[in-house]
């Protein structure tokens, strides 16, 4: 089974399908393989954790110069990497507490670029009427990404949210 290359995984084609031909089709990895699959769930790790810290500078390090960012499923902007993380930074400020939880990435490698789905649970605390106290609203999404390998490593070429629900969120966030 080695060499054996593995089936064209490409996010057209249904949910169902894809995830039965993977599970039909496992062949062991090439170690060039394994070390892109690696890299690229650092990649998305990478990036929960500059959103999650507010790291805004380490935030545009993880994507491509010409990069494309849309979060209009959630409620948010789409554009360039600064334009949104000029956004992120003002919106994201009027929470106390976020976290990102990034699992499930669904990878398909070509060369030197690659498509990912990638699974994302998102809690985020508003304040509440009492100081001190927090209310809690979960968002789950996906992350649809292409990715290009450069110089720097793999980077984040364009990124597209996929809204799968909310939870607990108020009309003002809606």
């Amino acid at each position: 089974m080695h060499g054996k290359r593995r089936a064209n995984f490409g996010f057209g084609a249904t949910m169902e399908a894809r995830l039965a031909s993977r599970c039909q089709d496992l062949v062991m990895l090439e170690l060039h393989e394994i070390s892109d699959r690696l890299e690229l769930i650092d990649l998305m790790v990478r990036y929960a954790h500059c959103v999650d810290t507010r790291d805004w500078q380490g935030f545009r390090e993880l994507f491509a110069p010409d990069a494309r960012i849309d979060y209009t499923a959630m409620g948010g902007v789409a554009g360039g990497v600064d334009e949104v993380a000029d956004w992120l930074e003002a919106t994201l400020a009027a929470f106390p507490a976020f976290q990102h939880l990034v699992s499930n990435p669904m990878l398909h490698i070509d060369g030197d670029t690659a498509t990912g789905r990638t699974m994302c649970f998102n809690p985020m605390a508003v304040n509440a009427a009492s100081p001190g106290d927090h209310n809690v609203f979960f968002c789950g999404l996906w992350y649809v990404d292409t990715f290009v390998r450069t110089e720097r490593g793999w980077r984040i070429a364009s990124r597209t949210e996929d809204k799968s629900f909310t939870y607990n969120m108020s009309g003002a966030f809606r």
